[in-house]
């Protein structure tokens, strides 16, 4: 653990951090700004990590002869590699990092124990540890994600807007998350603090979600880590209940010798689907409506360890940075 800590010095060689945004646009979007007006001790309600490990990626490119060798063009990624105690300690490493910045911007942090011994938290139900949750990603992309709670959290709580859930396994979780919401809201009127809540999604594939097309209509994948857009926020509730939200909006991450991608789709599926294309393409210029099966490539994502490690660290590092500084500017 102690070795994902000082992250900035240790990949000063190894990685080169990347902000992907354009220049226009704000990297976050903040909703609420007032609530955090004034507010100066903080309790962590929770500070969950979560990590993708398998994705589905879709989009649809129709038209002409083109539009056959495009079709419906699926990628499928999968990381592997990545064990409970690595997730665990990236984790750890991005919660203490995470109250480093909060002390550094002169936020009084309150211990765990004032809040979760707390009588008001009495009906916030700690989900289980890791908590498998299946995401609904961008335009039809799916996804699997798993999560985690820093050690010196005792319960992982989310409350409304943590997470996107994908099908009715969802809605048990959904209800605790009001349950949480509430629960920490009455906590900060009577505690008189503010309550933070804080979740990160890691994403191994810098993918262009919902799908970035290179010439020819297929979808771009690249190896990285990166804290992903709209799946990743911090929430301030304010001693007078209200919120202030800051969601991340363009991908915080690090570029690096961390994960290796190899092309797991075989032999025989890129035949078929080739044959199937090129068939498709020619029916579809002669005014015959065979059916268009489109690119469908199997990425595996095997992560390095020790590196990979570091790179996940780092990346909410950075994302740490990004929220807490715009946190206290509206303070």
């Amino acid at each position: 653990m102690k070795i994902l800590l000082p992250v900035v010095a240790a990949l000063a060689m190894l990685a080169c951090p990347v902000a992907a945004t354009a220049a226009d646009k704000d990297p976050v979007k903040i909703s609420g700004a007032s609530a955090a007006k004034g507010v100066t001790t903080v309790a962590v309600g929770a500070f969950n990590v979560g990590f993708i490990f398998e994705s589905i990626d879709q989009t649809k490119k129709t038209g002409g002869l083109m539009g056959a060798f495009g079709g419906t063009t699926k990628a499928q990624s999968e990381l592997v590699g990545v064990t409970p105690e690595m997730m665990q300690a990236i984790t750890d490493a991005a919660y203490a990092d995470f109250v480093s910045h909060l002390s550094a911007q002169g936020y009084s942090v309150q211990p765990a124990a004032d809040l979760f011994g707390h009588a008001a938290m009495a009906r916030a139900k700690s989900q289980k540890v890791p908590l498998d949750i299946n995401i609904a990603l961008e335009k039809g992309s799916k996804g699997k994600a798993t999560y985690f709670k820093p050690s010196a959290l005792p319960s992982l709580l989310m409350i409304p807007g943590d997470f996107t859930g994908s099908g009715t396994s969802s809605m048990g979780l959904n209800m605790s998350a009001g349950q949480a919401s509430m629960a920490l809201s009455n906590y900060a009127r009577q505690a008189g603090v503010g309550v933070i809540d804080v979740v990160y999604l890691i994403d191994f594939s810098e993918q262009k979600r919902p799908g970035f097309f290179s010439f020819g209509g297929g979808i771009n994948v690249n190896s990285g880590l990166s804290v992903a857009p709209d799946f990743s926020r911090m929430t301030l509730i304010a001693p007078n209940g209200k919120q202030s939200v800051i969601t991340v909006k363009a991908p915080v991450g690090v570029e690096g010798d961390f994960i290796e991608k190899s092309d797991a789709s075989t032999g025989t599926e890129k035949t078929v689907q080739s044959a199937a294309n090129v068939a498709g393409g020619f029916a579809a210029a002669a005014g015959i409506g065979l059916p268009r099966f489109g690119k469908t490539r199997k990425f595996e994502f095997a992560a390095k360890p020790g590196n990979y490690e570091e790179g996940a660290a780092k990346a909410a590092s950075l994302a740490n940075a990004l929220l807490i500084g715009r946190l206290g500017a509206l303070r």
